[in-house]
């Protein structure tokens, strides 16, 4: 029982050498890992949460603010591009002006066969000519064409002459050809 006694004695400081050297590194290796991994996870944690409040918030704001622009470049759209149904009215707009200019002998036409013509790769845009003719002086010419320019949906005047008139009528002879940019006519309308 000696023998036995020596071995199990023996065997016993072994395993309590281990048990020693074990609970040594787990405190000296392990214990630390697992510790920092915590704060570590807490830290993502924290992090993720953030990120996923401001990810939400920011796709509101950033929805709202789509939306904003869009409003606004669609307002701005207006400034330069008539409807194709209410491109009709825009002569009358244009007499409007000469009446209130006083230009003499207006007349309004279009300047191609075609009401609107295509722009090379554009699809939801096409533009319109006409031509303006009427007599004024000088100064009712300058003021007709700043008002042209001035209007909404812009006009784009491409070239203008002025010729003299006879000597017995005031004023000059004046012949422009404007360009509007017209929405094309969509199908489903």
């Amino acid at each position: 029982m000696k023998v036995y006694k020596k071995y199990f004695t023996t065997v016993a400081l072994i395993w309590a050498a281990c048990f020693t050297v074990f609970v040594f590194g787990y405190l000296l290796f392990l214990a630390p890992q697992n510790s920092i991994k915590k704060q570590i996870e807490n830290r993502l944690s924290d992090k993720r949460q953030r990120y996923e409040s401001i990810t939400k918030v920011a796709q509101e704001e950033n929805r709202i603010r789509i939306k904003e622009e869009i409003e606004r470049l669609r307002n701005r759209l207006e400034d330069f591009v008539v409807d194709f149904k209410d491109s009709a009215n825009l002569t009358f707009d244009i007499s409007k002006i000469a009446g209130e200019k006083k230009v003499a002998a207006f007349s309004i036409k279009s300047k191609d066969t075609e009401a609107v013509l295509p722009i090379p790769n554009c699809k939801y845009i096409c533009e319109g000519r006409i031509e303006i003719s009427f007599t004024a002086g000088f100064n009712q010419f300058a003021a007709f064409l700043n008002a042209l320019e001035r209007h909404r949906p812009v006009l784009f005047v491409d070239n203008f002459t002025i010729s003299h008139s006879r000597p017995e009528e005031s004023g000059c002879q004046a012949t422009m050809v404007a360009t509007m940019l017209v929405r094309k006519q969509q199908e489903q309308e």
